[in-house]
């Protein structure tokens, strides 16, 4: 995730990585990944990605434990403090990547739109230094799981509190407002309640939508 200190301050960075280690945390991590790498194996060939709003760099170890050259970048120093040995991490602003133009093959942003206070900057630059694409984890507004994070942020002071979540369409109208070279848009989400039959689905009310901007081939 990503986020300014106020978001992710010590507090809260200090327990971040404990949330994965309940049911709840395991369930999730494992669908979220699952339906990333969906994503990721429609972008053929690409090798190197940056995280964009790495937090703790959950997501980054685990695009590198796949065999990707995996770099995360978050804002938030306390966050990164918290990260484990052995991931690549940088502190920069997602509206101004320390890095080239397609200095990456894909930009991930996990759980970090919800928390960019200029998304389509973010985005803008995700599609600057990602040459191949970007893939995006976002939490959906109008799944049972957004309805309830948002509900429970307006009444006590959560992280979420200051998240704004994202649906299929929305999503969907940022990312084709920075592709200025045109591009395709695949998507899955996934975080069905316990009871739904399918781990993953192209249905719009899953807890969290994978989502890729394929871009064309750059000269």
């Amino acid at each position: 995730m990503a986020g300014g200190e106020g978001v992710f301050g010590t507090q809260a960075a200090a327990h971040y990585e404990d949330w994965y280690e309940t049911s709840e945390g395991q369930r999730a991590d494992a669908l979220e990944k699952a339906a990333l790498w969906g994503l990721l194996e429609d972008i053929s060939g690409a090798w190197g990605i940056l995280e964009v709003g790495c937090g703790t760099g959950h997501f980054t170890r685990w695009l590198s434990d796949i065999g990707l050259a995996a770099v995360g970048l978050d804002i938030s120093a306390v966050m990164l403090a918290q990260a484990l040995d052995g991931v690549s991490l940088v502190q920069g602003d997602a509206s101004r990547l320390p890095f080239a133009d397609g200095a990456f093959d894909v930009t991930a942003l996990v759980t970090t739109l919800e928390f960019l206070e200029r998304p389509q900057d973010g985005l803008a630059e995700a599609v600057r230094v990602g040459q191949r694409g970007v893939v995006l984890g976002v939490l959906n507004r109008w799944s049972v799981l957004g309805l309830w994070r948002r509900l429970v942020g307006f009444f006590r002071p959560t992280v979420y509190g200051r998240a704004r979540f994202y649906g299929v369409g929305e999503a969907k109208r940022l990312l084709r407002s920075v592709a200025d070279e045109g591009g395709r848009i695949v998507w899955r989400s996934t975080l069905f309640p316990r009871w739904w039959p399918w781990p993953r689905a192209d249905l719009p009310w899953g807890g969290f939508i994978a989502m890729a901007l394929l871009l064309p081939a750059r000269s």
